[in-house]
C-alpha cells in the first residue's frame, strides 16, 4: 500500500504542476490504503499542501502589497480553513463517507468546467469576503477544486490581472490549508507514515511536473484527471450508496 501512496503522490504532484486536481487522485488512494475517511482526508490535506506554498513563493513578485486588504483576506481564509477542518473532525466517519461520491463527482465536474468558469469570472461584480469565507470553509473540509473556486472569487475584482489572481489564489489556498492542518495535527487526525510517503511522492512529482510542463500538454493531463475522477465517483457511489 505504501507503493500505491508513493505512486499516487508522484502522479498527483505532476498533475498539480501541469493542470491542478491532485486531490481527485490522492484522496481515493488514501482511502484505498485502508485509512478511515476522515483520517484519509486530513492526511491527504497535509500531503498535498506544499504545492500551494511552493507556487505562492515562486510567483511572490505578483502578490499585492501587504496592506490591510491583503491581511484581512488572509485572516478570512485562515479562519474559514480552520472552520472547515473543525467541521470535518466533528463528523463521524460514516457521515463523512456518505457524501464522498458526490464530493469526488462534484469536484470532477468543477475541474472539468473550471476553464470556462474562470474565463467568465472577470465579468462578475460584487464583494468577495463572504464568498472567500465560504470557499475557505469548503477548502478546510475537503479541498478538491479549491484553486478553481478561489480563482473565481478573486476574479470578482475587475482590475485584477490573471497572473496576480493566480499568485493570490496560491497564497490564500496556503492559508486555508495551513489553518486546517494545524487543527488536524493538534487533534491527532493525521496518519503520519502514509502521509509522509505520499508527501515524498508529491514533492518529486511537483519537481518532475515542472520539467514535463515543457513537453506534455496540460489539456491531455486534464482529460486524464477528469476520466479518473469520473470513474472513481462511480466506483465509490456503487460501494457506498448501493
Amino acid at each position: 500500500m505504501m507503493l500505491l501512496l508513493l505512486a499516487a503522490g508522484l502522479i498527483g504532484g505532476i498533475v498539480n504542476a501541469l493542470a491542478g486536481g491532485a486531490t481527485l487522485i490522492t484522496f481515493p488512494a488514501m482511502l484505498a490504503a485502508g485509512l478511515p475517511p476522515v483520517i484519509a482526508n486530513a492526511s491527504n490535506a497535509v500531503a498535498v499542501a506544499p504545492g500551494h506554498l511552493i507556487a505562492a513563493l515562486v510567483d511572490r513578485g505578483q502578490l499585492p502589497a501587504p496592506d490591510r486588504r491583503l491581511v484581512l483576506a488572509m485572516v478570512v481564509a485562515a479562519v474559514g480553513g480552520a472552520a472547515g477542518g473543525a467541521l470535518l473532525l466533528a463528523l463521524p466517519d460514516h457521515l463523512f463517507l456518505l457524501p464522498v461520491p458526490a464530493l469526488i463527482g462534484g469536484s470532477t465536474l468543477l475541474f472539468a468546467v473550471g476553464p470556462w468558469l474562470q474565463a467568465r469570472a472577470g465579468r462578475w461584480r460584487g464583494g468577495r469576503l463572504l464568498p472567500l469565507g465560504l470557499a475557505s470553509i469548503y477548502g478546510g473540509f475537503f479541498g478538491a477544486g479549491l484553486g478553481i473556486i478561489l480563482t473565481m472569487v478573486l476574479s470578482l475584482d475587475p482590475q485584477a490581472g490573471i497572473r496576480a489572481v493566480k499568485a493570490l489564489k496560491n497564497l490564500l489556498a496556503t492559508c486555508v490549508s495551513l489553518a486546517a492542518i494545524v487543527l488536524f495535527v493538534a487533534r491527532g487526525a493525521v496518519a503520519w507514515p502514509e502521509t509522509l510517503v505520499m508527501l515524498a511522492g508529491a514533492l518529486a512529482g511537483g519537481y518532475a511536473g515542472g520539467h514535463l510542463i515543457r513537453v506534455l500538454p496540460a489539456r491531455l493531463v486534464r482529460v486524464g484527471v477528469i476520466a479518473v475522477g469520473t470513474v472513481l465517483s462511480v466506483v465509490y457511489a456503487l460501494r457506498i450508496w448501493f
